[in-house]
């Protein structure tokens, strides 16, 4: 599936970082391109916390944005 951007809210932002939240029915937000149409708005280092597969079965990951060209992002699950 692809980003709903009215699904992905900022929970806080200080000192040029955002933390994120974001809910899918998807199980996986890494796919390449999944989170391109937030590029304006996701920085690196930025933390997401992603309630996954919410129709299925639910999961809780959180991801830091590990790269963002300007037009494609590239995240990580925090470990």
């Amino acid at each position: 599936m692809a980003l709903k951007i009215n699904e992905l809210s900022v929970l806080a932002y200080a000192n040029k970082f955002t933390m994120w939240h974001y809910t899918t029915i998807d199980a996986a937000i890494t796919g390449e391109g999944y989170l391109d149409g937030a590029a304006d708005m996701l920085r690196v280092n930025d933390l997401i916390i992603a309630n996954l597969d919410t129709d299925g079965t639910p999961d809780t990951t959180f991801y830091i944005v590990t790269a963002n060209t300007g037009s494609a992002v590239t995240i990580a699950a925090y470990a």
